[in-house]
């Protein structure tokens, strides 16, 4: 193949990621918020129902499995700076970045005990839409049926150009920010900002 074809057909190839990147950018800006929730949620719950050591309840695998499939979903810099509250406007740039990355691990436990007892008959019910559905900031209520009985997950999302990202939820009626933020609070007073950074790591 000559050298100009073998241009002409990478730019072919270039359109055409770039188109479909973009269709798929104006397909997640689309969803309604409730559509957007269905849609990870389920994606997470079917990749723990695949997992034979996630659906027996090993943490680790069910720590991955959302650590792939929701966390990319979620503005770690929003719901990081919540729960830090005043102090986050003292911090530096590199004590921010270090707090959402030790934050980032409890997040993902957080939200992995909703999935610790998953199996095949577990399903995912996403309650009526309560508020403006045309909002920018909004909360979809869910609920894991188990076999155990039902997990109350409730998620805080806002829009962003290219579609929803959760920064705030609940398991069983107990939001992650709320419940951090006097932890926080207390941590930061006694060690600093660097100090919660370190007790934060020391948990993963």
């Amino acid at each position: 193949m000559k050298l100009q074809s073998v241009f002409l057909l990478a730019r072919r190839f270039a359109a055409m990621a770039f188109l479909s990147a973009g269709l798929l950018g104006t397909a997640q800006a689309a969803q309604s918020p409730t559509q957007f929730i269905e849609q990870i949620a389920n994606q997470t719950l079917d990749a723990v129902k695949q997992s034979n050591a996630a659906r027996s309840g090993n943490i680790n695998a069910i720590n991955e499995i959302v650590n792939q499939k929701l966390m990319p979903h979620i503005d770690f810099q929003k719901t990081t700076r919540l729960a830090t509250g005043q102090p986050w406007r003292q911090a530096t740039p590199e004590q921010k970045s270090g707090l959402v990355d030790a934050f980032k691990s409890t997040l993902i436990r957080t939200y992995s005990g909703a999935f610790k007892q998953v199996s095949s008959n577990t399903k995912i019910e996403i309650l009526p839409f309560r508020g403006n559905p045309d909002a920018n900031d909004v909360v979809v209520r869910s609920n894991i049926l188990a076999d155990s009985g039902p997990v109350s997950v409730d998620y805080r999302l806002s829009k962003a150009a290219d579609g929803w990202q959760v920064y705030d939820f609940s398991v069983e009626g107990i939001w992650l920010i709320q419940n951090y933020r006097n932890q926080f609070s207390s941590q930061i007073a006694q060690n600093g900002i660097d100090g919660l950074i370190k007790a934060l790591n020391q948990r993963k």
